[in-house]
């Protein structure tokens, strides 16, 4: 009898959709490690940014609670980074190096592939926030007053869905505008800043200003883990806690529904005229 060797079984359904994820996350965790000189300036300047807000604030006698609030802020803007170049425009950069064709013919979900980078990149973002988090807090003695763990990581879980998804739907965006994807890059960073309240309470911007801010999830998510974290939060708010929750559930469903409906249309575009951007040949 001949030994013919064992076959694979190809994996389908939620099991391709989970490998995928596993497969894309790889590099980025195992990259993270092997550059482990990268972790202290994705920490150092950040400081940067934050410490100047910091003085700015003793300068002008702001209650002490808004230091917390510029360090909590400093360590969020790292996910808004990740989003920004890690999710939103990397499918645009992986078509530039040819990895796009290969992820479209494979059997891969293109969900899992981008849902894969997002996991990954999260472990280095947590790395990056975490750092800034304890750096700033000993260098400027921040207090902190957590007054309900449990919603405060359900804050924190639903702002990170509600912005990943945010990071795939924009990717697709992203890849049909082809070259402008890394000026809308640099265009989307400062203002989101600005608006979104990273250094300060959202409250004091124009009711409108914040309303439009809060399509993006960490406005909504920052303001809600400052009301948590710190005693004077409550009153500086935008929206009660349990609002701004429902909103960000809610943003988390459109924005994944959004990314499905657009990478779907992308691959549809790429298969039937072996093109994906909408700039016309």
């Amino acid at each position: 009898m001949l030994n013919l060797p064992k076959v694979e079984k190809r994996s389908t359904g939620f099991a391709l959709f989970l490998r995928t994820i596993i497969g894309r996350a790889y590099p980025r965790v195992i990259g993270q490690q092997r550059e482990r000189s990268w972790i202290i300036f994705d920490v150092f300047f950040p400081m940067v940014a934050v410490i100047g807000y910091v003085y700015i604030y003793k300068a002008i006698g702001a209650p002490s609670d808004y230091v917390g609030f510029v360090v909590l802020g400093g360590a969020m803007t790292s996910f808004w980074m990740n989003i920004l170049w890690g999710m939103s425009s990397q499918l645009y950069w992986e078509k530039e190096t040819g990895n796009l064709s290969l992820y479209i013919a494979s059997p891969a979900p293109m969900m899992g592939v981008l849902l894969g980078m997002a996991v990954g990149g999260l472990v280095a973002t947590l790395i990056r926030a975490v750092g800034v988090i304890l750096l700033g807090s000993l260098l400027f003695h921040v207090t902190y007053s957590i007054m309900n763990f449990p919603t405060l990581v359900l804050i924190f879980m639903l702002s990170m869905v509600a912005l990943y998804g945010l990071g795939m739907m924009t990717s697709s965006i992203f890849l049909l505008l082809s070259r402008e994807a890394w000026h809308l890059a640099n265009l989307a960073q400062e203002p989101i800043f600005l608006v979104s309240g990273f250094y300060f309470p959202l409250k004091f911007m124009p009711f409108w200003v914040s309303a439009l801010a809060s399509l993006i999830p960490l406005t909504l998510g920052l303001d809600s883990m400052r009301q948590l974290i710190f005693a004077s939060g409550p009153t500086l708010g935008f929206l009660s806690v349990n609002i701004e929750a429902w909103i960000l559930a809610a943003l988390a469903v459109v924005f994944i529904v959004a990314a499905k409906l657009l990478l779907d249309y992308m691959e549809r575009l790429a298969i039937r005229e072996g093109r994906i951007t909408e700039n016309r040949r």
